[in-house]
Formats: C-alpha cells, sequence, structure tokens
C-alpha cells in the first residue's frame, strides 16, 4: 500500500489528526491565589499535586527560577483540590509524610 504524498500537504484533506496545543494564555500562581482569595503559599502546597496533564505549567524567563501557572482547565482543577483539602486539611500533611 503506498502513501499519496499529494494529499498530505493539506492535513484537513487527508483525514490525519492532528494535535493542535489550543492554550493561548496561562495564569500565574499569584494571579489565582488572589482571585480566589487563597494563601498563595498554601495554593501551591496544593498545586503540588498537579500534573503537567491537569493543567499547570512552568513559566520561565530571563533571571527567573519559575513561576507555577494554569491553563483554564488547570484552575478548575487547582478549585477542585482546594475543596478537597479544605474538606480534609489532613492531605497535605499525609502527602508531606510519604517524601
Amino acid at each position: 500500500m503506498e502513501l499519496d504524498v499529494s494529499s498530505i500537504s493539506d492535513p484537513r484533506s487527508s483525514g490525519l489528526t492532528m494535535h493542535i496545543n489550543k492554550v493561548h494564555h496561562v495564569t500565574t500562581i499569584a494571579r489565582v491565589a488572589q482571585d480566589l482569595g487563597e494563601d498563595e503559599d498554601w495554593l501551591h502546597d496544593v498545586a503540588n499535586e498537579m500534573e503537567i496533564e491537569d493543567g499547570v505549567i512552568w513559566v520561565y524567563g530571563v533571571g527567573e527560577d519559575g513561576v507555577m501557572a494554569f491553563t483554564d482547565f488547570g484552575i478548575e482543577n487547582l478549585i477542585e483540590l482546594i475543596k478537597m483539602h479544605k474538606d480534609d486539611p489532613t492531605l497535605l500533611t499525609r502527602w508531606d509524610r510519604t517524601e
């Protein structure tokens, strides 16, 4: 079976599925903490459980260590984690002991 290279020039015509990153902005943890009325340090501890698939990323600039930031999806996930941690404040202490 040969692949028709002429149809690959336009991905829509080839039937191929492409992953396109639809994230056009992120919000820093400082801004999220301010918007949600939460302590930034506590929020950082809660967000440490998150993975990139959950909508958290690190943003690096010149001379900076990096800043935690969230996609809109990440903020939604973070809000759910906040609720879980407020319902059971011992979650962070249990997490700290496992390291």
